[in-house]
């Protein structure tokens, strides 16, 4: 049975929605007029000192749902019981979505995407949207489990350019890749030991580009999901880059 129209545009607007949290992020979340918000969540617990208050005026200017919840109900909100301070926001955002949307909607054209396997640092993880979304990346897929997710430290370190990148949101990277492949999608894999180089890769036809863990690179399942794997030539014996530089190199290397 085919779903609705209506009930795909529901699930498209809620797959929209992302949570950010900590009373920092989300006021300036909220003075920032550019970015749509759809509810403010606060712990009824909260002691209404003048950030609370601000939020709550601001989210009273602009007309913006508030939802009060107790500390549990909260938690399931932020996902993030320990770093939340009793506050999180819903933000609208056009370019977030889920992979299996993206993959069921996409253009037959050249289009490039970064997937992220096993990426457990907060600060890489905000620097690799960042170089992505300056470099003209056409999205990144970020799995639910095993990769550091959306929260202040990551916003700090994308500079706030997370709001503007397309972020693909997938349960497991694995089977997602092989969806992808299964509709002629290239896969490539970074390793040290490939024959082909990053600059033999044309841009002729749809690419992801994986990048695997700090430490152990890409896992065993995702890589065999892998229908190329590409190197960065190295000079003066070094053996790797930082994965957020691999990053950069990727995302830039069309404007070379």
């Amino acid at each position: 049975m085919n779903d609705s129209p209506e009930y795909l545009k529901k699930r498209a607007f809620y797959d929209s929605l992302l949570t950010i949290y900590g009373r920092k992020p989300v006021l300036e979340a909220l003075e920032d007029l550019t970015l749509p918000v759809h509810k403010l969540h606060l712990a009824d617990s909260n002691r209404r000192d003048q950030l609370i208050a601000r939020m709550e005026q601001l989210a009273s200017e602009r007309q913006i749902e508030i939802a009060y919840w107790d500390r549990k109900g909260l938690s399931r909100i932020s996902k993030n019981a320990r770093q939340d301070q009793g506050v999180a926001l819903d933000l609208a955002l056009p370019h977030y979505g889920s992979a299996s949307e993206f993959l069921r909607t996409a253009e037959n054209r050249p289009y490039e995407l970064l997937a992220l396997d096993g990426i457990t640092n907060p600060q890489n993880l905000g620097m690799i949207i960042r170089s992505a979304c300056a470099g003209g990346i056409d999205g990144i897929i970020l799995p639910q489990k095993g990769c550091a997710q959306i929260d202040p430290l990551v916003i700090k370190a994308s500079t706030g350019t997370l709001f503007k990148m397309r972020l693909l949101r997938c349960d497991q990277l694995a089977p997602t890749l092989e969806a992808f492949k299964q509709r002629g999608v290239r896969i490539c894999g970074l390793s040290s030991h490939a024959r082909d180089t990053l600059a033999s890769i044309d841009s002729d036809e749809p690419t992801i580009f994986v990048l695997g863990n700090e430490t152990h690179g890409v896992s065993d399942a995702v890589s065999r999901q892998c229908s190329h794997h590409v190197r960065i030539p190295m000079h003066n014996n070094v053996e790797s880059l930082n994965v957020a530089v691999t990053a950069a190199l990727i995302s830039f290397r069309r404007q070379r």
